[in-house]
């Protein structure tokens, strides 16, 4: 066994990982376990801030209405905020959410310049996607939302390039977080 993550205080910058993708793409699996190879470190769902919103919700849609937007707003600007303030404690932060078009750009923005901020996107093919929705009890994808293969489309066409795109179709969430791992530097094996 390799040693273990560099801690906050060894010299090594608090890295801020922010992974994004579509629903379905593995963000929550892929982030609890790259949270997992630190030896601590916190991982901020942001489906977790989304249904903080008990009465009132409203869930984005290809209409993207105001109140939803409105919504995703603020989820995006708590998010940045918890993982700013987790970060300034010495903490790993993994910032999961699905963060589309110029908003990826604007949350990076909100995290600020003092912290060293990783973008990585998971780009499955869209049928992977689908598939993987189909396969879990909470479904993303179906009527009166968007497709699969429409919500990949407009993401891939209207999210900028930046971090590292992975696509991760063939691999297993495992595999994916080695290579997260390894792209980032973040440091030895656990």
């Amino acid at each position: 066994m390799s040693a273990p993550a560099p801690s906050p205080g060894s010299g090594s910058p608090t890295p801020v990982v922010v992974v994004t993708g579509i629903p379905g793409s593995g963000k929550s699996t892929v982030g609890a376990l790259l949270a997992g190879r630190f030896d601590r470190a916190v991982l901020i769902e942001g489906d977790v801030l989304r249904r903080m919103v008990v009465s009132g919700r409203a869930e984005m849609s290809p209409a993207r209405k105001p109140q939803a937007l409105l919504q995703y707003g603020l989820r995006l600007r708590h998010l940045a905020f918890l993982a700013r303030s987790y970060a300034a404690a010495g903490f790993p932060v993994i910032a999961e959410d699905n963060i589309i078009g110029t908003y990826l750009e604007e949350f990076v923005a909100m995290l600020g310049d003092t912290l060293t901020v990783h973008v990585v996107v998971l780009a499955p093919r869209a049928e992977v996607v689908g598939g993987r929705d189909a396969a879990r009890a909470h479904h993303a994808y179906g009527e009166g939302g968007w497709g699969a293969d429409a919500l990949d489309a407009a993401f891939r066409d209207e999210t900028p390039g930046i971090g590292h795109w992975l696509d991760t179709s063939e691999q297993s969430a495992a595999e994916t977080v080695e290579e997260i791992w390894r792209l980032l530097k973040l440091g030895g094996d656990r």
